[in-house]
């Protein structure tokens, strides 16, 4: 059985780290700030947290106190007044939004306009120079070692011209410009335009993505290897979501639904060496919150071709599965770049639908290959 480790690893550096989201008043950002607070201050356990469990101490990831948000978003809802919304959804725990209320009014305060806004008249260059200031000037007046840079906004469509930056890759852009590692947890182009190839080889920075793996795909990346390894066919595999809260509406669009689509086929594919028949539907329920029901349907053929399948029902709230692993992201970037890693971060694909640098799809695998990077990342104390 996994162990938890403490929370302030006593071999830790005592660097400040900064964490910018995009999409900083999102639930997924709000639930991480207030978590982190909490767990900071001893209020709760670190459970969801893979980084906080006993075979990362000694890692030297940065210690939960010393972590510093801030981020862009184009919404104004104040972050603590988003955490108390997120508290009467059952999201956050009763009285957390009022035990951490400075820690939120702390992280609103460095909260920028993001964009482009409807209106807007500024081209890429200026965004994404815009954007890269804000970064630096969050580091500056905070004396913050480092800054990560995690992608945690609503779902966008691929862009149609593979030429045109869309709002995602011009965050990610900026984070290059800024010299930040970066993180991608939506399935949004971000670090993947084409245009940027060259300055991401550049940059010498290390970066990790694409979608964060919280559910349905996460339960998928273990069943299908048992279909596998116990050789028996997948003669189809279907799957619906039922979710409310910005995602719901962001995905609603067909556009983006085939975004976030594309990472869970990839896992299937992947790992049973073809994409069985069969589709996944996204339905937007707002009455649902930031709550999500995703049930799989899978058709498998047993011995002598006997027809059997096995029904799944997973039903969790989106943000609290998230936003532990997006801390966990946070640190483990952070300490890659303290200690020279760079580039793609397959290692980190435990986390994600669609790893940058590719690797396997199976969790067991991905897990094995984190624990041996937090051995790495050890070792260069």
């Amino acid at each position: 059985m996994t162990t938890t480790a403490h929370s302030e690893d006593p071999t830790a550096h005592t660097a400040r780290t900064g964490v910018w989201f995009v999409g900083a008043r999102g639930s997924v950002a709000t639930t991480a700030v207030a978590g982190c607070a909490a767990l900071a201050a001893g209020l709760h356990a670190p459970d969801g947290m893979v980084t906080e469990t006993q075979p990362f101490a000694g890692s030297g990831l940065a210690p939960l106190s010393s972590l510093v948000f801030g981020g862009h978003d184009t919404v104004s809802c104040p972050l603590p007044k988003r955490a108390e919304e997120l508290e009467t959804g059952g999201v956050l725990p009763h009285g957390l939004s009022s035990a951490v209320h400075s820690e939120l009014a702390a992280a609103e305060r460095e909260i920028r306009t993001g964009g482009p806004l409807p209106g807007d008249t500024r081209g890429d260059e200026e965004l994404i120079g815009a954007f890269a200031a804000d970064l630096l000037d969050f580091a500056r007046r905070q004396r913050l070692d480092r800054v990560v840079v995690v992608n945690v906004a609503s779902t966008e469509p691929a862009p149609a011209d593979p030429d045109v930056l869309p709002p995602s890759s011009l965050y990610a852009a900026a984070a290059l410009r800024a010299g930040c590692p970066y993180v991608n947890f939506t399935p949004s182009t971000g670090l993947r335009a084409p245009a940027l190839q060259d300055a991401v080889a550049a940059s010498g920075l290390p970066h990790a993505g694409r979608d964060g793996k919280t559910g349905q795909t996460l339960l998928r990346s273990v069943l299908a290897p048992m279909f596998v390894q116990r050789a028996l066919p997948v003669r189809a595999w279907s799957g619906t979501n039922l979710l409310g809260g910005g995602d719901g509406a962001a995905l609603a669009d067909p556009a983006a639904a085939a975004a976030k689509n594309a990472g869970k086929n990839r896992v299937l594919a992947d790992t049973l060496g073809a994409l069985p028949q069969g589709d996944v539907h996204i339905d937007d329920v707002p009455a649902l919150g930031d709550w999500k029901t995703a049930w799989d349907h899978i058709a498998f053929a047993g011995f002598l071709g006997s027809r059997m399948t096995l029904q799944t029902t997973w039903q969790g709230c989106d943000s609290a599965l998230a936003a532990p692993l997006v801390l966990d992201l946070a640190r483990l970037l952070a300490r890659a770049h303290e200690v020279g890693v760079s580039g793609p971060l397959p290692e980190l694909g435990f986390y994600f639908k669609d790893p940058d640098g590719g690797g396997p799809a199976a969790l067991g695998e991905q897990y094995e290959a984190l624990l041996a990077f937090a051995g790495r990342l050890r070792e260069a104390r």
